[in-house]
This record gives structure tokens, C-alpha cells and sequence, in this order.
């Protein structure tokens, strides 16, 4: 006894807290309430089944304590099964998963109560769990590494207050991606297959394979594995990722929009997290239809993790598969096959980028969180436009440009309170206008439908992204910058988006603000459209650095070697180079593509002013 009244022990700590409770009270306080109890009295009943006790419950949180670790991490291994399995039966947005951590550590016992560093540090190593996972303190690691039919995962040292040594914490592998998961995930998938009197021999086919799977995975590789110093490009400070296009298993080519729609749209919700590092639809999408590896995909785009999958469609039903892949290990994180009616594919697409941020261990911000979860879910039909229209817009020939403009219409009129359909009337405008087709106009009618989206959307980063485009045409920069900072703040993984505020910027005479853009915006999209080049160059030719614009401009060209403006650039940055021949070439190049614009002509009259021939 160290006072009167209080007695210390040796005990096992395992600290509960449910992950994103704040997000699911705004959504359904009473539902909340609801799933918090029921979860509550199941875990007080797994933790006594286990020869523990329960010793607080404030909130969200439970504090449980046990005589043995080995029990503390069992009885957390079952704790996540159990509601694993009542997470099935819920809506997704519904879901409410704990993180868990395991100590063993010395408490301090006041009527029935625990306190101390052991405490502590359970709630430190707690908060380190992703949702659905366990994590546990080097010492609990200790004692149950040899004694548990479970993998572990190193995951350093860690901090913790009042407490000067930094404490080791390892992850518990059996959740999320063990088999048991994979099975409870197998289930809600069979309650919606399509042959229900397969159902029982289903589960039991993939209760048997996951458990083989997941102990393959655990001892090699799945996947030949990525090689760091092979990288094109160094891997980024925060998880990185590249998403491929989904395969297309309808049969139907012209089906083919569907399934990269939804692709682009996981890549558009991923975009949005700060805390990653999402490759451009661009770049990922230039594997698509080529027998390619992840480990290629890997190396040539500088990132850690892949995500593939695959899509058919039959009459109103949908089958949608996705795994996802970490190529510096080799091995899947985690596999899911979705079946659901068509117009529950805003949902799907929505599980599976969480599941991606929760697999990566990423937190979201509560702004995050917000635009996470999409506010314009479309009506089935909308839906189907709407993917055509982005299928279009990559074509960028006369034909499809008109029927753009089209869809968009279309799109405004069947949904005119989201903001999607006016931002995409917005860019048709100021395609066409760009083209040279009443400009004025075209320029105006661009900035009222910007007006219009965001008055519907604030938090839509392509609307601020347009309106800058629309002010940088107006010549009005300080707007221009303004609204595409803050693109970028909502995109901050937008390729194009950053790439448009370097080119504003460098218009804005704000050349090396405009260069660091742009070269980010070329990392998140290593296999960029030419003008990504072209507006490089044009910045380093600003800032004199002329050779660099001459290289810029050369990968333009590889890029599109027809266009008449990039040949013009290279004549005036070989016009300050002194090589006289080039420019002659290039000159007449730019004049031989289009001879009725001007411009084309001003490096050769310029040579001829300046310089004899």
C-alpha cells in the first residue's frame, strides 16, 4: 500500500474509443445512442467472457483491465470480429468502428477505479490504431508474441505525455485485412448475390480460402515486389497512391465510361485528402488495356500503393471489385466485390475511397470529412451523363466538345440544386472560347455559370478553379491567384488545378511561385498533356533561364508535335540561345501548320530585325 485507501498493481489495460463518433452524431444522434449501447454491452460481455472487467465507460470510450495480456489481446481480437460482423448489417455511413489499444503497465486501484502511466500510455497506444484495428505497447508485445496465432507490425517508437521515454508500439495484423475480416466482408457481399441458393456454400468456400489467403500473405509476397531505388521519381513523405483504370468486364465497349467513371471519381474523393498523395487520372490511366505489373506501375509513377478493379454491369445490377495494393511489400492490403442495384454506385464508390484512407491509416480533418462525403449524389440517368462527359471531355475534338456542352446542359436540367452541371457548362464555355469562338462571350457566360456552381457548392474545387481561369482571361490576377489557392486548398492533390495556378502565376509575373507549381503538378501527374510542358516553358523563358524552356518546350512537342504555338516558343527561346538555324526551322514549322496566324511569324521577322541572316 503506498497511501490509505490505494493499492498498486500489475495489470493489462486495454482502452477503447469509437473512431469518427463526432461525424456519426451529426449524422443520427439517436442511432448513434443506439449502436453505441448495443457495442457497449457486447464488448462488456467479450471482456468478462475473457476474465476481465470493465472499469470505465465515459462517452465513446471504455476502459477495460485484465490479469493477463495474453487474454487483454485476445479479448481485443474478438471485440473487432464481433462488431465487424454488426457493421455488415449497417449502412456504410452508419458503420461505427472502435480503435483499441492493449497495455501492461503499472495502475493505481481507488474504488474500482484505475489510474497511472500504465493508463496512460493504453490511451496513447490507442489513439495510434487505425478504425478496426489493435494496437499494443512494446512491453504487451513482449508477452504475447510467442503465445498468439497473430502477425505484428513494427510501428516505432511513439511519445507519450508526462512520460520521458518514448514508448515501442506494434499493430496487431488480424484487423483490418485478417481473415476473419475478409470473411464478415465475404458475408454482406453474399447477402446480395445474385444466386442466394449458393449462399451457404459460398461463405464456406470463402471462409476456408481467406483463412489460406491471409496466411500466404502474412509469409511472402503477392505480388512481385517494387524496388525503391528503381523509382522514377522519390517516393513522397505521406502515403502515395495511383489508381487504374477499372477493367471493363461488361462486354459492351461502350460501356467503357462506366467503369473509368468510377475510377475518376475515387481519384477526385481521394484528391481531396491533404495527408496523401494521389497520382493524376492522366498518368494511371496510361496503363489501361496494357499487360502491365504493379511493381511497373510502381516505379515508373513513384508510388507505394495501387489500387485496381474491375467492373460488370448487367440490366440495373452492378458488380464492382477493387483491391488494394502495397507494391514495396508485395502484398494486398485488401480485396472487396460489391453487388448493388446502379443507383447505389455514388455509395460503393464512397466505401471503397474510405476504405483506402482507413487502410493507409490517414486521419481527415473535419473539413475533410465534410467534402469527403459527396453532396451530389445523382439520379441513376444524371449519373450515367455525367460519367460520358468526363469520358468526352478527354477527347477534345469538335464533335465531343459540342456534345459536352450538351450533357452539361442536360445535366443542369435534371439536377439544377447541385453545382456540378454549371461548373461543367462553365468549362464548355471557356473550351470553345479558348478556341476562338465568340470569346467575350463565351468568357462571360464561363464566369456566371462559375458563379452559379459555387453560390450551390462553395467547397467544389474545380468551380474556384474555373472562376480563376476565367478572371486570368479578364486579366484580373490578384482574383485569378486568389481562387486558385484556394482550388488547391480543396484539391491539394489536383494535377491541373496547380497547374493552372502556376500558369496564373507566372502571367502574374510570380515566376518561381508559378515553376513550383507546376512542377508538383507534373509529380502528381507523371505523364502529363503537353500544355503542362508548354506552360513550364513559358515560365522559364520569362525568367530567362532559356535553356530549361527549351527543354520544356521539346517535351511539348513529343506531346504534341502538330501544335503550331509550341514550334512559335521554341523560335523565340532559340532567338535568345543564338542558334540561328533552329529558329529558322522552327519558324517556318509554325508558319507551315498555320500560316494565317500571325504570331507564328513574329520569331522569323524578329531574327530578321536583329540579327543578319
Amino acid at each position: 500500500m503506498t497511501e490509505v485507501g490505494f493499492k498498486r498493481k500489475l495489470a493489462a489495460i486495454l482502452s477503447a474509443d469509437v473512431e469518427g463518433y463526432s461525424r456519426l452524431m451529426d449524422d443520427d444522434e439517436e442511432a448513434t445512442v443506439r449502436t453505441l449501447t448495443a457495442y457497449r454491452n457486447a464488448i462488456t460481455d467479450l471482456v468478462q467472457q475473457f476474465r476481465g472487467r470493465v472499469v470505465d465507460a465515459p462517452g465513446d470510450k471504455i476502459l477495460a483491465e485484465f490479469s493477463s495480456v495474453v487474454d487483454a489481446v485476445n479479448c481485443a481480437v474478438e471485440i473487432q470480429r464481433d462488431l465487424a460482423e454488426r457493421n455488415a448489417d449497417l449502412a456504410y455511413k452508419r458503420k461505427m468502428e472502435f480503435q483499441i489499444g492493449v497495455n501492461l503497465g503499472d495502475v493505481i486501484e481507488e474504488d474500482g477505479r484505475i489510474y497511472g502511466d500504465g493508463v496512460n500510455i493504453a490511451a496513447r497506444v490507442e489513439s495510434l490504431a487505425e478504425a478496426g484495428g489493435i494496437c499494443i505497447s512494446g512491453i504487451a508485445y513482449n508477452q504475447v508474441a510467442n503465445k498468439l496465432d497473430l502477425g505484428y507490425e513494427d510501428l516505432g517508437e511513439h511519445q507519450v505525455k508526462n512520460i520521458s521515454t518514448p514508448i515501442p508500439v506494434y499493430r496487431v495484423l488480424s484487423f483490418p485485412g485478417a481473415a476473419a475480416h475478409r470473411v464478415v466482408q465475404a458475408k454482406e457481399a453474399t447477402r446480395r448475390k445474385w444466386r442466394k441458393t449458393a449462399y451457404a456454400a459460398a461463405v464456406v468456400v470463402v471462409i476456408v480460402a481467406a483463412l489460406g489467403i491471409w496466411q500466404f500473405y502474412l509469409r511472402r509476397p503477392s505480388v512481385e515486389p517494387a524496388s525503391v531505388d528503381k523509382m522514377a521519381y522519390a517516393l513522397p513523405d505521406k502515403p502515395s497512391i495511383a489508381v487504374l483504370a477499372f477493367d471493363n468486364l461488361t462486354g459492351d465497349p461502350s460501356q467503357e465510361y462506366f467503369s473509368d467513371g468510377i475510377a475518376e471519381e475515387i481519384i477526385t474523393s481521394l484528391s481531396k485528402v491533404a495527408e496523401l498523395f494521389v497520382i493524376a487520372r492522366n498518368s494511371s490511366f496510361s496503363y489501361k488495356g496494357k499487360p502491365i505489373k504493379i511493381q511497373q506501375v510502381s516505379e515508373e509513377l513513384g508510388v507505394r500503393y495501387v489500387l485496381e478493379g474491375s467492373v460488370r454491369k448487367s440490366n440495373d445490377k452492378v458488380r464492382i471489385t477493387a483491391q488494394l495494393i502495397d507494391a514495396i511489400w508485395g502484398q494486398h492490403l485488401w480485396a472487396e466485390s460489391y453487388d448493388r442495384d446502379s443507383q447505389d454506385i455514388f455509395e460503393v464508390q464512397d466505401e471503397i475511397t474510405m476504405n483506402i484512407v482507413t487502410g493507409l491509416r490517414v486521419k481527415l480533418t473535419e473539413g475533410e470529412q465534410a467534402r469527403f462525403w459527396r453532396k451530389n449524389h445523382f439520379k441513376t440517368e444524371t449519373n450515367y451523363k455525367y460519367m460520358q462527359y468526363i469520358s468526352l471531355s478527354r477527347e477534345a475534338t469538335q464533335e465531343s466538345i459540342v456534345r459536352t456542352g450538351q450533357l452539361a446542359r442536360e445535366i443542369t436540367e435534371a439536377e439544377p440544386e447541385s453545382g456540378v452541371g454549371y461548373r461543367l457548362q462553365g468549362w464548355y464555355h471557356l473550351e470553345i472560347a479558348q478556341r476562338g469562338i465568340s470569346p467575350r462571350e463565351n468568357i462571360t457566360l464561363a464566369f456566371k455559370f462559375a458563379q452559379k456552381s459555387l453560390a450551390l457548392d462553395e467547397s467544389d474545387g474545380y468551380a474556384h478553379s474555373l472562376l480563376g481561369k476565367t478572371f486570368l482571361l479578364m486579366r484580373q490576377y490578384d482574383k485569378a491567384i486568389a481562387e486558385g489557392e484556394r482550388a488547391v486548398e480543396l484539391l491539394p492533390n489536383g494535377a491541373a488545378v496547380l497547374c493552372t495556378l502556376g500558369m496564373t502565376r507566372c502571367d502574374a509575373r510570380q515566376l518561381d511561385g508559378g515553376i513550383a507549381d507546376i512542377k508538383q503538378g507534373i509529380r502528381l501527374n507523371p505523364f502529363p498533356a503537353y500544355w503542362y510542358y508548354h506552360q513550364l516553358g513559358r515560365c522559364y523563358l520569362q525568367k530567362g533561364q532559356y535553356e530549361d524552356a527549351l527543354t520544356e518546350f521539346k517535351k511539348a512537342l513529343q506531346r504534341a508535335p502538330n501544335a503550331p504555338f509550341i514550334h512559335a516558343y521554341l523560335a523565340f527561346t532559340y532567338i535568345f540561345l543564338d542558334r540561328q538555324e533552329e529558329t529558322r526551322a522552327s519558324a517556318a514549322k509554325a508558319m507551315e501548320w498555320r500560316p494565317d496566324i500571325p504570331w507564328a511569324c513574329l520569331p522569323k521577322y524578329y531574327l530578321i530585325k536583329t540579327k543578319p541572316i
